[in-house]
């Protein structure tokens, strides 16, 4: 399942938490003529460097498929970053 949304939590200075909801399906639809242009030059990548482009494009699909419930967490001093993708 591909992730939905993704949850960014950061910490300011003065204790508050600044939270954002990012709905993933909106930012593709935004950004998909630059993910095309990605694409395009990881296909040329693949090509040079003799790798099968149908594979990486599989790897790429398992890593987004187990992307849902993970989490990062970054704290450092006064700062905090929470990422969670749903």
């Amino acid at each position: 399942m591909i992730p939905q949304l993704v949850t960014y939590r950061q910490r300011r200075s003065d204790g508050r938490w600044l939270r954002l909801y990012v709905p993933v399906l909106p930012v593709l639809l935004v950004l998909s003529p630059l993910l095309l242009i990605a694409v395009l030059v990881g296909l040329v990548a693949c090509l040079a460097t003799r790798v099968s482009p149908v594979g990486a494009l599989r790897g790429i699909g398992q890593l987004l498929c187990a992307l849902p419930g993970t989490r990062f967490e970054i704290d450092d001093g006064r700062t905090a970053v929470l990422v969670s993708v749903r």
